[in-house]
Order: C-alpha cells, then sequence, then structure tokens
C-alpha cells in the first residue's frame, strides 16, 4: 500500500520536472527556514551556560572574555538568527506558493486541452459534474498540498535529522530516549496512509457524482419546474451530498485519531528526557546550558510531529485528486492527427462514404458496408426515421468517430490522411441543438472567425435573416446572450448559429435538423437564406420536413443504416418507397392501400 501511495507522487513529480530549480530553491528555503528555527534552543542554552558558568562558559573559550560581552553577543546572533528565518520564511512561502498555483493552472489547462482531444464516445461515458469536479475541486486539493503541506514535511524531516545529530553529540544517553518514539511514529504514519488513501478516493469520487447531480439539474432546471419535480429533485441533491458527507465521515474518523494517538507516544520521549537529563545535570554529568538545550529541542523534535496528522491527510487528499487528474491525463486519444495539410481555399467539396461500417461502443452496427457520393457544389438532402443514421453521417464527416471499415473521402482525399483542424475548418456545421455561448451576440457570430470585422459579421448576419432581429435587440450586437442563450428564442438561436456558420464561410455547410425546432415563419427565413448560402459550397442537409429539401440536386433516403433510394424530390416521389410514403404524411396526402 506504501508503494500505491507513492506512486502518484512519482507521477506528479515527473509533471513537475519542468519546475525542479523552483523545487529545489523551495525546498532548500524550507530547510534553512528550519535551522535557524532550531536556534534559539541553542541560544537559550548558551545564555543559561553564561549565567551559570560566567569565565568558563563555551563562549568565553571562543574569545568573549566578560559576561556582559558574551549576552551582546548572543543578543546580535539572536537578532541575526530571527532575521534570516523570517527571510526563508518569506521565500519559501513565495515560492512554494507560486510553485503550486504554477502547477495548478498547467495541469487544469492540459487536462482541459487533453479533454478538448478525445473522441465523442469517451464523453458518452462521463458526466459534465464529475469533469468539472476533476478541473476544478481536485486541481485545487494538489494546489492546498503544495502551498503548505510539501513545506511540513519537508521542515519535519530537517527537525528529526539536525536535532538527532544533536542529541547524539550532546548526550547519546538521553538522545536515545528522546529518539525512541520514532519508530512508533514513522510506522504510525506508513499505517495511517494504508488506511487513510481509500478513504479519500471514495472521498473523489462521491464529490464527483454531486457535482455530476448539481449540474445536471442547473441545466434542466425549466424541465424541472414545468414537472413540478422541485421537491423530487432536492431530495436526489440531499441523497447524494449525504453520500458525499459520509464519505468524508468516514475518512475524518481515521484522521482524526490519528494526532492524538502520535502525541501520546511522544509525550513518553519528552518525559523520559525531561527526568533522566535533569538527574544527569543534577549529578554533575550533564552541563545545565546542555540540558536547557536538550529539553528545549525535545520539544522542537517530538511535538511538530503531532502536526503530521493534518499534513499527511493533506497529502492523501492531494494524492487522491492527483491520481484522478493524471488518470484523465492518461486516457489514450483514439482519433489520431493526419499529418497531410489541407488548403480550405482549393477544396471542392466532393464528399464519399465507402463501404463504411460503424457501430457505437457497445451497440448493434449502424452501418455494414455504407456507401454514397456527395457531388462537389452539389445541395444534397438525407432523410430518413429516426435512428437511420443520418446525424452519424456527419458526425463520422467530422472525426467525432472513427468507423470500424471502409473509408471516408473528401476530394478523393481519405479524411484520417488530414489534419483535424484543417478537416474541420473545411466544414461548416449548424445543428438542431444550438450552442450558444455566454457573451454578446457579435461574438457568438464571430466564435469562428474572431478576427472578423463589424461589416463582415453584419453581412452574415444579413444573410442568415438575423440582422432584424439583432437590430431591435436592446444594445444591437453587444446585447450579452446569457448562458446558454437564454435571453435568445429558439429560433433566434438557430439564425445565430446559421449566421455564424456563414462568417466561417467553409467550403461544406451542414444543416444538421437545422429547421426542426423553429416555426413556419423561422423554417422560411433559413431556407431563403440556405438559397442564398448554398451558392459555390457542397451543401449537407439532413431533415425531418422534407420541404426543407425540394430544391435539392439529390437526396439520399437511409433506412437502418442503409441508402435504400435516392435521387431528385421529382424522382422519388414518382416511386412508391420509403420518400413518397414520408410525403404523403407530412403534407396530409391519402395513399392507397398497399396491395395484399
Amino acid at each position: 500500500m506504501a508503494a500505491t501511495a507513492r506512486g502518484p507522487l512519482r507521477r506528479l513529480l515527473r509533471k513537475a520536472r519542468a519546475h525542479r530549480r523552483t523545487v529545489w530553491l523551495a525546498s532548500a528555503c524550507s530547510v534553512l527556514n528550519k535551522l535557524f528555527d532550531l536556534a534559539p534552543p541553542a541560544l537559550i542554552g548558551a545564555a543559561v551556560d553564561v549565567v551559570v558558568s560566567r569565565e568558563a562558559s563555551l563562549l568565553a573559550r571562543l574569545g568573549f572574555a566578560t559576561p556582559q560581552s558574551q549576552l551582546w553577543a548572543l543578543a546580535v546572533a539572536t537578532v541575526a538568527v530571527w532575521g534570516l528565518e523570517s527571510l526563508f520564511e518569506y521565500f519559501y512561502a513565495v515560492l512554494w506558493r507560486t510553485l503550486a498555483q504554477t502547477l495548478q493552472h498547467e495541469l487544469r489547462v492540459e487536462a482541459y486541452a487533453h479533454i478538448q482531444d478525445l473522441d465523442m464516445a469517451w464523453f458518452a461515458d462521463q458526466s459534465r459534474g464529475g469533469l468539472m469536479a476533476v478541473l476544478n475541486d481536485d486541481v485545487n486539493q494538489l494546489e492546498r498540498f503544495l502551498d503548505g503541506g510539501a513545506n511540513s514535511l519537508l521542515q519535519v524531516l530537517t527537525t528529526v535529522v539536525v536535532v538527532s545529530a544533536a542529541f547524539v553529540a550532546a548526550s547519546p544517553a538521553v538522545a536515545a530516549l528522546a529518539i525512541l518514539p520514532l519508530p512508533f511514529v514513522v510506522w504510525g504514519s506508513f499505517r495511517f496512509q494504508a488506511r487513510i488513501a481509500p478513504r479519500y478516493a471514495e472521498v473523489r469520487r462521491r464529490v464527483g457524482l454531486l457535482n455530476a447531480v448539481l449540474a445536471n439539474d442547473l441545466e434542466g432546471i425549466a424541465v424541472i419546474k414545468s414537472f413540478t419535480a422541485e421537491e423530487r429533485e432536492v431530495a436526489r441533491v440531499e441523497r447524494a451530498s449525504a453520500d458525499y458527507q459520509e464519505a468524508n465521515r468516514h475518512a475524518i474518523r481515521l484522521s482524526s485519531a490519528f494526532s492524538p494517538l502520535i502525541r501520546m507516544v511522544i509525550v513518553i520521549g519528552f518525559t523520559a528526557t525531561l527526568v533522566y537529563g535533569g538527574d544527569l545535570a543534577l549529578r554533575g554529568e550533564l552541563n545545565v546550558g546542555t540540558y536547557s538545550v536538550l529539553v528545549f529541542l525535545t520539544q522542537r523534535l517530538l511535538w511538530p510531529l503531532t502536526r503530521l496528522g493534518q499534513t499527511f491527510d493533506l497529502y492523501q487528499r492531494a494524492m487522491a485528486s492527483t491520481t484522478r487528474i493524471l488518470d484523465l491525463l492518461d486516457t489514450p486519444v483514439t482519433i489520431a492527427d493526419g499529418g497531410e495539410a489541407l488548403d480550405r481555399a482549393a477544396v471542392r467539396g466532393e464528399i464519399a462514404f465507402e463501404d463504411v461500417h460503424f457501430a457505437y461502443p457497445g451497440r448493434e452496427p449502424l452501418f455494414r458496408g455504407l456507401s454514397l457520393r456527395v457531388p462537389a457544389g452539389a445541395r444534397v438532402g438525407i432523410v430518413g426515421a429516426t435512428g437511420a443514421g443520418k446525424s452519424s453521417l456527419v458526425r463520422l464527416l467530422l472525426r467525432f468517430h472513427e468507423p470500424q471499415g471502409g473509408r471516408i473521402l473528401l476530394d478523393g482525399k481519405p479524411i484520417d490522411s488530414l489534419r483535424l483542424a484543417d478537416l474541420r475548418g473545411a466544414v461548416a456545421l449548424v445543428s438542431q441543438t444550438v450552442f450558444v455561448f455566454p457573451g454578446s451576440v457579435r461574438e457568438n457570430i464571430a466564435y469562428g472567425r474572431p478576427e472578423a470585422s463589424d461589416d463582415e459579421i453584419e453581412a452574415a448576419a444579413r444573410l442568415a435573416e438575423a440582422h432584424d432581429f439583432i437590430a431591435a435587440l436592446p444594445q444591437g450586437y453587444d446585447t450579452q446572450v446569457g448562458e446558454q442563450g437564454q435571453k435568445l428564442s429558439g429560433g433566434q438561436r438557430q439564425r445565430l448559429s446559421l449566421a455564424r456558420a456563414v462568417l466561417k464561410d467553409a467550403p461544406v455547410l451542414v444543416l444538421d435538423e437545422a429547421t426542426s425546432a423553429v416555426d413556419n415563419e423561422t423554417e422560411a427565413a433559413i431556407q431563403r437564406s440556405m438559397q442564398r448560402i448554398a451558392a459555390g459550397r457542397t451543401t449537407l442537409v439532413i431533415a425531418h420536413r422534407l420541404s426543407t429539401l425540394r430544391g435539392s440536386d439529390l437526396i439520399f433516403v437511409l433506412d437502418r443504416g442503409e441508402v435504400v433510394e435516392q435521387g431528385t424530390h421529382e424522382e422519388l416521389l414518382a416511386r412508391d418507397g420509403i420518400y413518397r410514403r414520408l410525403w404523403a404524411v407530412q403534407t396530409g396526402e391519402v395513399l392507397a392501400a398497399p396491395a395484399g
């Protein structure tokens, strides 16, 4: 178990390799601060020696003849020692805290950047609250340990080494009694680590689950209110919070017992030094000044060990958090970036799926040898029942997922050979679920091109028929849209998303159910926009509303992961197939029952 406990620390030290100089400087300042902190007992012993021995004192042998000059020398030494102790305390505090903040920042940014490289299938098994717990709570827990715990461990180690050496030099017999509790303290500390580590791992797991519940409930607050489920959700949060509280309670019971038990072991060494050392001094076998130093040093040696419980508590919390952070960073990236650059200006937009096989993890295969070709510059519609695989085509095209077989081509080039940024930069996506970022309308439209001018942003908004409603907002393009665009209607958010895609000016435009959740007026506006936007680019339109696809150059009908029909709107209506039946349902046309 001890080896397991050290594992996260070794992994963390490897991550902090770039900051070795700061670690060494901070450690040196911690050690020097403790050395000067241990000097006052020696100065007190020297003062006692001056008063008792006068001209025969140790300082007299060093050249300070009179007791007065010896006291002045001690006064100067005391000021110097306290000044240096304070100076190194300042240095180690600044260095450790700066290191803690730096590592906290780097780990959080690195973890978030790594998350963005992971494929969408991985996200399906994660909770937003759990990831937030890692990026915030766990990273902050590590920062708290580096802020104070690392210094405490170093200073305790320095104290043990220096004071033990001083005891052995002054009186080996007294040293043996003073150091007697140390093996028990060390043994107890390792036993404590072994037992507390799994409890803190459970605490971190529980806080992740609690954060997941809170994040989901805050996101779904409108649904909760509409179904009057407030009490039910409060009870769910209460259960998750109670589980977290209980996990903490188990850890607290054990961690709280450490210091009192260690304190009772330590008092044995202190009492033995006090009694046995005093007896030696009374018999003249031990200098009175030396005895004073040993009594003070015993307290300096043993009492700090009572704080080991708090330090180990911080350490184990930090290591539990470190394990979660580093495990996240060690999650393999399965979508490999291709090495071939793609000039977006030269993209024609021909898309081909050749014998593509694909299944989501743990589910039945969706595509079994799917093949279709989208001509460059064409406006192509894709229809089919829910679950037919329409949106999955887009996810595969953008490499959110990887097919298990076959290949996908863009202008004849396999997309897995292209740089991901170039591939995704060549495709503008407008999806059914529009995500609007907190900020202004202007910032949201310019999300794909932050450098775009105001004129370009307004032109994109006009093309998406969004300018009029934007101009009517309180601050126009500078209006804040709120969290997830709550200050805008669904149709306004959809047109904002369309303007964002227009401004991106990608050679391939994908509209994934972009009109399914809007009213007829907004749908008509989006259709007018599409006519203008589609000019000169490949446009892929996924829709349930077949009226959206009437002007398409080509329509693919998917059923159970296969292309079962393809053609223009008129050609498909002329056949007695799935498209014809879907059209009849949407237009209210009554079809004759199939023969037989």
